[in-house]
């Protein structure tokens, strides 16, 4: 089915605010894209490569058996935290991918454990990296320490230490919950600073792991901004800077190894006749943008990686925008506001005004574009997925799978399959819907998101 959404060259981006302005879903191409940047990448001033992504993993092996006895859902995995790669053939008449137009896969991080969500990898990376050096400094263990000497850190000289310490982070919930998990788990004292469009059992389930929540008037960027000041005044805080973290970015970086050996596993090639595109549902940044990184830097130019945003928080999409004449309030660092749109929806992951400048810089050379979604197909996209194949995802994790369609049903998606030829290799291609929360969504707020979906499943019936 075709929305008509032009593709629109250097002169005709004002139609594309147009749309952008309107909150009607749209699409863009990023003309900055390189088939072959550099394996050294910069960002806010420093450089990073696979090799960074590389020890961002060893990090977390290094961890794996402490974490293993400290969160009982990964006894059976032995500590380490990913997702599986899960067929989704079912899904391809209601996604828009028509037979001969590739294979269908999700990338399932609405499954990830302890922390329910994509952000258990970069969240969980950052409070390991720092507890590590506070392990280090204080003689706990020592470099080149295996995981079974990292056990110490579950000792009672180990928490004592790490109790003198706070880690705190801004959220609207995802984050909150890993970061806030993990460094209570560990002894932290944990603070996360939430927005006012935060969810409430979020809330709740902080504040039974004992983690402080402090509730914040507005939205995600003044919570940030509120942690961020506190934080600062203290000496013993370590705050958790979402739109600033490098041990976010790479934690977050560490999932394109493990889907690189999933992909090999289940015999999916990924070169020139068989591209893979990948879709990222987008808030501030840093995950996608993590993920991004690690597969272009691991599987080279035949990876093309896209963004999903709503339509009144299409954060990564303004920046991108930005440098666009006439288009933007002239800031180099635009918000959503400045175009008139809400920061309203009802994917709250991913409601942010203003995107992470790291995430927008590093991504120049690596993305491919960004598509932006109406809250209402988040939620039939949801049933879709529950009645195809039976798995729980919250809206925000819905947000990819507008992609295929987007690429295969409209003008802008069937310019750019012609112009970087992948459109003549489409029946080989492997699609992948990257999903990024469910798991630990209550019962009774689920069974809400499925009555929505399925009331406008029939109204267009």
């Amino acid at each position: 089915m075709s929305h008509s959404i032009d593709h629109y060259p250097q002169a005709g981006f004002a139609a594309l605010a147009v749309r952008l302005r309107q909150a009607q879903p749209c699409l863009w191409i990023n003309p900055e894209r390189l088939a072959h940047p550099s394996a050294t990448l910069e960002a806010l001033g420093r450089s990073i490569s696979l090799d960074d992504t590389k020890a961002a993993a060893a990090r977390l092996k290094r961890f794996e058996a402490l974490l293993a006895q400290v969160f009982t859902e990964l006894a059976d995995a032995e500590g380490v935290v990913e997702s599986p790669l899960l067929p989704a053939a079912a899904l391809k008449p209601v996604r828009g991918l028509q037979p001969g137009q590739g294979n269908l896969f999700i990338k399932a991080d609405h499954r990830l454990p302890v922390a329910g969500s994509i952000k258990a990898r970069g969240g969980m990376h950052e409070v390991l990296e720092f507890a590590e050096q506070l392990a280090l400094k204080h003689g706990l263990v020592s470099q080149g320490s295996d995981e079974h000497a990292y056990l110490a850190l579950a000792g009672t000289a180990a928490r004592e230490v790490l109790g003198r310490y706070q880690v705190a982070v801004g959220s609207t919930g995802n984050l909150g919950l890993s970061i806030g998990v993990v460094a209570s788990a560990l002894g932290f004292k944990a603070a996360v600073h939430m927005s006012a469009d935060a969810k409430e059992w979020k809330k709740e389930r902080l504040r039974q792991r004992g983690v402080l929540v402090v509730e914040h008037a507005g939205d995600y960027e003044r919570a940030v901004a509120a942690g961020r000041s506190q934080a600062g005044a203290d000496p013993t805080c370590h705050f958790v800077d979402d739109e600033q973290s490098f041990s976010l970015l790479l934690g977050y970086s560490t999932g394109a190894l493990h889907l690189q050996k999933q992909l090999a596993e289940q015999g999916i090639v990924v070169d020139a006749g068989h591209p893979l595109i990948v879709y990222l549902p987008c808030g501030v940044g840093g995950a996608p943008a993590g993920i991004t990184f690690g597969l272009r830097q691991l599987l080279g130019p035949h990876v093309h990686c896209f963004f999903a945003e709503p339509v009144q928080s299409p954060c990564f999409l303004v920046q991108m925008l930005g440098g666009q004449a006439g288009l933007a309030s002239g800031s180099a660092h635009p918000s959503v506001y400045d175009w008139g749109l809400t920061n309203q929806t009802e994917a709250d992951g991913l409601a942010v005004p203003r995107a992470s400048l790291l995430a927008a810089e590093l991504m120049a050379p690596l993305l491919s574009g960004v598509f932006t979604v109406a809250d209402d197909t988040l939620f039939v996209h949801l049933v879709q997925v529950l009645d195809a194949l039976g798995e729980r995802i919250e809206p925000s994790a819905a947000a990819g799978f507008s992609g295929p369609g987007m690429l295969t049903g409209t003008d802008a998606g069937q310019a750019w399959l012609r112009s970087t030829g992948v459109g003549e290799v489409l029946p080989q291609a492997t699609h992948l819907v990257w999903t990024t929360g469910g798991l630990l969504v209550p019962d009774a707020q689920y069974q809400g998101f499925v009555e929505r979906g399925r009331a406008l499943l029939a109204a267009r019936d």
